[in-house]
Formats: structure tokens, C-alpha cells, sequence
């Protein structure tokens, strides 16, 4: 039988097919053969599997197919491996907030990059601003306009006004979305909100470190009534970068790329070579100091100490 992986939770992997739920497990000898990941199967995964003998239903998963595209970061507990976050998807939705708690622009950076390295398309919604000030929103501001003339889909969205909404599931409609973010940006609120028939659990920010509590325990793919589905994740503090050449990675910067043609030197690396476009763009304000910052980190090092961290720093 074949099927879709909607929910992994380590062990066992819910899949669906032909509209039947069936709980599987991994057979012994895909999960040995030379897999460095922390879940050899992730949610979005077409998968065989066969239905084993007993009184429940249950299968074993016995061969993975080839993915479309996936999506993967460093596994933070567990340096040397990696976690594929999901697999074969249309698009992925960063949500961020610059307060309650605040998102800093080298962990969306991460994020696009790996997704530019993927060939995922990625959309950036900017979430929470009934919350924001004139401050924030001048902030808000600045963002947008930098992440847009990137060449990025930018949505401003508020679940207590309804602003930007629409907008949102008109994106969602009829594509598989990953859903992504810290925890207390308010994706299961914002889903939630955009499809009634969806229950999922939310929670409210700590006091003391204004930071979100994990309510979503595991990766898990919903259908959306009005058409398409969404793999909601667990909130994710760090994302650090996976099998990147320094030498690739501004290829992954859209508005670096564009701009590196024009360097005096086919392998300038915009750090301090003579004739570099991208640093001249810097100088003269075309291009972002903040998306040239996050990719001289990266560059330089995206040590593991300082993915971990982008929740605290600033």
C-alpha cells in the first residue's frame, strides 16, 4: 500500500491512504542504512508500507520515495545529525513577530536561505501587529520593504482585527504549506482562525521571558477546508544551515545574486575583495545591512552556539 506521512512522533508515523488513518512504524534496516537524520521519515513523505497481523490495524513502513523537495536544519540537541523538517512542498511560511516574542533577522535569514537552497518558496507574514507601537511598526516598516525588494511575499497579519487574513488563505489555498516559527508567533492561532474545523492548541506568552511555550509537540499535516493542507510544526528556536559551501551561500540571497555578476572577480566572496558590487550596494544603501550582516554570519561561521541563541540576540 502506499500512502502520505501526516504526523511523526519519533517512533511511529501516521499515515494516510485512501482516506483511511493507519499508524506505522519504521522497518529495521531503512532507519540503519547510513541516514544521519534525527527522523529518516518526516511528515509530507509518500511512503510503502504493508499491514502487519493483529488485533489493530498497523503497518510497517518498508520504502521511502524520492522527495520532490524537503526542507532541514541542524538538529539542535544533536549537532553532527541533521532534521529533515518536512518534505514535498508547494511553499513555506515563515511567521514572525517583533514582539511577543521578537523574531531578529538572522533567524529568518536562516530560514530563507535553506529554503532558496531547497527550492521551496518561501512567504514571510509579520504576525501580531494589533500589538505594535509606532516604534514596531516603524521597524515593521523597514522589514517589509527590505524582505519585498528581496523578492519575497511579505503579509501583515493580526487574528484579533482580521488584518491580512484573507490574504493568507488565499496563499494556503489548494498547495501543501510548512508552517513555521518560534513558539508564541501565533501560527495554530492563526489557523485556527482562517478554518473552523481545525482545533489547534494554543497557549499564552511567559511573563518572565517573553518567550512562547511549545504547544505543538510534533510535526502533523491538516487539511484545510477551502482546499490545500498545512504541516504545522514545533516552535523552533534555532535553525542552523546544513552542507553549505561558503562559496553558495549568496547565491541563496536573492538580491546578492542578481548584484554578483557585476563583480570585478568571478569568485568574490563580498567579504573584502576589491571591485565588489554587493558591498558597494551596502555602502549606498541598495542593499539591506541587516541581510548583509546575516550573510557575512553565515559565511564566517554559523557556529552551532549562535543558531541556538537568535531568539536572545539582537
Amino acid at each position: 500500500m502506499t500512502g502520505t506521512v501526516i504526523k511523526s512522533t519519533g517512533s511511529w508515523y501516521t499515515v494516510k491512504s485512501e482516506g483511511e488513518i493507519i499508524p506505522c512504524r519504521l522497518k529495521g534496516r531503512i532507519r540503519l542504512d547510513g541516514i544521519k537524520n534525527t527522523n529518516p521519515v518526516s511528515v509530507g513523505d509518500i511512503v510503502d508500507f504493508d499491514i502487519e497481523e493483529g488485533e489493530e490495524q498497523t503497518g510497517v513502513i518498508k520504502k521511502i520515495h524520492e522527495r520532490d523537495n524537503y526542507i532541514i536544519r541542524k538538529s539542535v540537541n544533536l549537532a553532527r545529525q541533521t532534521q529533515i523538517i518536512a518534505s514535498n512542498l508547494d511553499q513555506a511560511i515563515l511567521v514572525v513577530t517583533l514582539i511577543f516574542p521578537k523574531t531578529f533577522p538572522r533567524f529568518i535569514d536562516r530560514f530563507l536561505v535553506t529554503a532558496e537552497a531547497y527550492s521551496i518558496p518561501s512567504v514571510i507574514i509579520f504576525n501580531k501587529v494589533d500589538l505594535y507601537d509606532e516604534a514596531v511598526m516603524d521597524e515593521l516598516e523597514f522589514f517589509e520593504l527590505v524582505y519585498r525588494s528581496a523578492g519575497y511575499k511579505v503579509l501583515v497579519t493580526s487574528v484579533e482585527t482580521g488584518e491580512g487574513l484573507d490574504k493568507v488563505k488565499a496563499i494556503l489555498k489548494d498547495k501543501t504549506t510548512l508552517l513555521s516559527g518560534h513558539s508564541g508567533v501565533g501560527k495554530s492561532s492563526l489557523i485556527n482562525t482562517l478554518d473552523n474545523n481545525l482545533n489547534l492548541k494554543t497557549s499564552k506568552i511567559s511573563a518572565t521571558h517573553d518567550q512562547g511555550k511549545h504547544t505543538t509537540t510534533f510535526a502533523e499535516m491538516f487539511e484545510l477546508s477551502f482546499g490545500g493542507s498545512i504541516i504545522d510544526t514545533p516552535g523552533i528556536r534555532g535553525f542552523g544551515l546544513v552542507d553549505m559551501e561558503k562559496e553558495e551561500i549568496g547565491d541563496y540571497f536573492p538580491e546578492i545574486l542578481d548584484l554578483k555578476e557585476h563583480c570585478r572577480f568571478n569568485n568574490c566572496l563580498h567579504l573584502n575583495e576589491p571591485g565588489c558590487a554587493v558591498k558597494e550596494a551596502v555602502e549606498e544603501n541598495k542593499l539591506a545591512f541587516t541581510r548583509y550582516e546575516s550573510y557575512l554570519q553565515f559565511v564566517e561561521g554559523d557556529d552551532d552556539e549562535t543558531y541556538r541563541k537568535d531568539i536572545y540576540e539582537e
